[in-house]
């Protein structure tokens, strides 16, 4: 007999890393998942789902340091995610073994509905489908991962963590456009902010590396990866962000321009002859590094550079501009910053970036030491010399592990909801 949701949350209270939570993020033609031990921090067992609705498919799943591989049909999410409890019941571990006490699904848009982790229902999930016009590449996968998950698993509480949740602490200045107030509301364009999980994470940690107060603190967090974004946190709240309605606004990204005056969009349209379908397509898939320089690997890049290649030398020196810009400016805001900490695929592997980015701020009491920044960063690293009124920071980002902790904390706070 299988364990109801409530004894599950009973033998993980008691047992700590006995319970285990499977995170999945469901997009729009992959759906990628881990079981995570939320006390440990360790990923069980992890995998991805690729080409959803393109014919073969191909699934790819490790556990116990094997990876297994099969190119199945996968029509829709529905297939995807039974393919994915396949693979558990074949290749391990057992779900049925694994207490798993929660789903966490990662969903990038919220609105303003959401401003933390919530158990879903009928009515989340009808509001995460309403939000789809603000996020039409991902919430509708996102909707179709929450309805498959939920028939699959049942008897588990299903919980949705927002990207855009921990920026709902941004002040009404910081968030609002000075567009026509009345078709903002109308239209909800705002500043809605991403990676929320990834930077509530990270000032997190830094605060328990320092053993400081994270309300004490003031940080501000850089997220580099293939997407990049910028905070400003005070206190553990964030009150500025790089990204904005969509994902597209702020900092050079790998295949996104970040910040471009909106007039660009009908020059384009005016006089090249674009369609705003096609303007969509350059500006977020083929702009940014690659659009610049013809690669969007960081380790291409520097190659490029090596080998003299003058857009390779541009791009980055624009992707540098634009990172230093925002340090200042959210400097400004701050007033006095405690903590400058790099993150994600690029923040944690690339010490020329994390070097190049520090370079010039040292009256601002911001320099990285070149011995402390060298090679990539595994665990929390300071980096910057003994002398700087700021410290700067690696700290490793874990997305999943964030997840998997936000849907212990709310299961754990009411299990007569589970």
């Amino acid at each position: 007999m299988n364990p109801t949701p409530g004894d599950r949350l009973s033998a993980y209270s008691a047992n700590g890393a006995h319970g285990s939570v499977l995170v999945i993020n469901s997009g729009s033609s992959s759906v990628k998942y881990q079981l995570v031990n939320p006390i440990g921090g360790e990923a069980i067992a992890s995998g991805l789902v690729e080409r959803i609705g393109e014919g073969e498919g191909i699934v790819t799943h490790k556990f116990a340091g094997n990876t297994t591989t099969a190119r199945p049909v996968v029509p829709d999410h529905g297939a995807a995610l039974r393919e994915v409890l396949g693979m558990f019941q074949t290749q391990g571990p057992d779900l049925e073994q694994s207490n798993i006490v929660a789903v966490g699904h990662r969903v990038v848009q919220g609105g303003s509905y959401f401003s933390g982790p919530v158990l879903i229902d009928d009515d989340v999930l009808g509001k995460i489908r309403d939000l789809i016009p603000l996020a039409p590449l991902h919430n509708p996968g996102h909707v179709a991962g929450i309805e498959v998950g939920r028939a699959l698993l049942p008897d588990v509480p299903h919980v949705a963590i927002f990207d855009t949740a921990f920026f709902q602490t941004l002040p009404e200045a910081a968030y609002t456009y000075a567009l026509n107030a009345e078709v903002a509301r109308e239209h909800g364009v705002r500043r809605y902010g991403f990676h929320g999980t990834s930077h509530q994470y990270v000032a997190g940690k830094v605060s328990r590396v320092l053993g400081r107060r994270l309300e004490d603190l003031n940080q501000i967090i850089l997220h580099l990866g293939n997407g990049a974004s910028a905070s400003a946190v005070r206190g553990g709240k964030a009150i500025e962000t790089s990204m904005g309605m969509t994902p597209l606004e702020g900092l050079v990204m790998g295949t996104r321009t970040g910040d471009i005056d909106p007039a660009v969009v009908f020059h384009l349209h005016r006089n090249a002859g674009m369609s705003i379908d096609e303007i969509d397509d350059l500006l977020n898939k083929k702009s940014g590094l690659k659009g610049l320089s013809g690669e969007n690997d960081f380790r291409a890049l520097h190659e490029l550079i090596e080998q003299g290649d003058e857009g390779a030398k541009l791009a980055l020196d624009v992707y540098i501009h634009r990172l230093k810009k925002y340090i200042g400016a959210y400097h400004a805001i701050l007033g006095r910053v405690d903590v400058i900490t790099f993150t994600a695929g690029v923040g944690e592997n690339d010490d020329i970036v994390r070097a190049l980015t520090a370079a010039g701020l040292e009256s601002l009491g911001i320099a990285v030491d070149p011995v402390r920044n060298e090679g990539r960063v595994k665990e929390p690293r300071i980096i910057s010399p003994d002398w700087t009124s700021t410290l700067v920071m690696v700290v490793p980002t874990n997305e999943e592990l964030a997840i998997a902790r936000q849907c212990i904390a709310l299961v754990d706070e009411d299990p007569a909801e589970v």
